[in-house]
């Protein structure tokens, strides 16, 4: 209950009670409802700013949970850049070089990605730099595994050819030491047993008993098994592939028929004395691309090297051949 208060009239000489109006008790309520409404006002916005609702706790943990793991991403990232460097490296110079494939640029490897803009809806964000960079960084390094994963199925492709291609090149000798009587006479111009006269002697003659082994000297396809070639007699051809092929002439008889498939070391014949020979001995000769070559240089997968200098040092020999 509001007190009462009273104010002396002098005229009268008494105490007379003050009668408040209530236009001015109206203007008092509405003062303080207006000055309580712009303090609530000042308090709420200086709370705003400087008390932090549980929500909003929550959500700046969540902001500072989620830079961290960006950050923790970034480290990743980085490890698996020195990673792809590393098998980018080994892949121009030594893989690609190995299998005579030409390198990777290194802008082809880490070229970013043009056109329109990629990443306009992050942008606007508190963290927009970091996002973007992040995602740049993310997309360069999907980029450079594609390109690493195709190299790497170019290179096991170069591999198996590069395989089948040792697979396939005449190497070995294709009469066995052990049943070698002698290396006859080698490439080059040698005399000819029945004119005596000096001519290009396009393979190598190894004398052996009528009946010793021949062996394929590479993977292949018989191309010809027949006598139908003039001086060779009974001979054999085989197709090794990327421009190979060799040949065994004076057969004694055939182990093998056209279009059979045949590997390193499969025996193939026998030796004999055919066709334009003197004695018994395998005629063996090398092409590459259509042309002769020397046959001593593709002995390394069957002899050693006191055994080919041996072979090599016979070869050289200028004496007469055997056809």
């Amino acid at each position: 209950m509001s007190k009462v208060k009273y104010y002396y009239d002098s005229e009268s000489l008494s105490y007379k009670k003050i009668e408040r109006k209530k236009r001015t008790t109206f203007k008092y309520a509405f003062i303080f409802m207006l000055a309580s409404a712009f303090f609530a006002f000042i308090f709420i916005f200086v709370a705003s700013q400087y008390v932090e609702s549980p929500r909003e706790r929550a959500l700046k943990r969540e902001l500072q949970n989620a830079q961290l793991q960006f950050e923790l991403l970034n480290k990743k990232m980085a490890q698996v850049e020195n990673v792809l460097t590393n098998i980018a490296e080994r892949d121009n110079n030594i893989y690609r070089v190995y299998f005579e494939a030409n390198p990777i640029p290194n802008e082809q490897r880490t070229a970013g990605f043009g056109g329109i803009n990629r990443y306009k809806n992050l942008e606007g964000f508190d963290n927009s730099k970091l996002i973007i960079e992040t995602s740049k960084r993310l997309d360069i390094l999907q980029k450079q595994i594609v390109v690493q994963s195709r190299s790497l199925d170019e290179i096991a492709k170069l591999a198996e050819e590069k395989e089948k291609l040792l697979a396939a090149i005449p190497a070995i000798q294709p009469v066995s030491n052990e049943d070698l009587t002698r290396m006859a006479s080698g490439y080059g111009m040698r005399s000819d047993p029945f004119t005596k006269v000096r001519k290009m002697h396009w393979g190598m003659d190894f004398t052996a008993p009528r009946g010793t082994p021949i062996y394929a000297t590479g993977d292949g396809v018989v191309d010809r098994a027949d006598s139908n070639s003039s001086g060779y007699g009974n001979h054999i051809r085989i197709d090794h592939g990327y421009g190979y092929t060799s040949l065994y002439a004076h057969l004694y008889k055939y182990n093998v028929r056209r279009n059979q498939k045949v590997k390193r070391g499969d025996l193939i014949g026998f030796v004999g004395s055919t066709g334009r020979s003197e004695a018994p001995h395998l005629h063996y000769e090398i092409f590459k691309d259509g042309d002769r070559i020397n046959p001593i240089n593709f002995y390394y997968g069957s002899l050693t090297a006191e055994e080919f200098n041996k072979l090599l040092e016979h070869a050289s020999l200028e004496n007469q051949s055997l056809d």
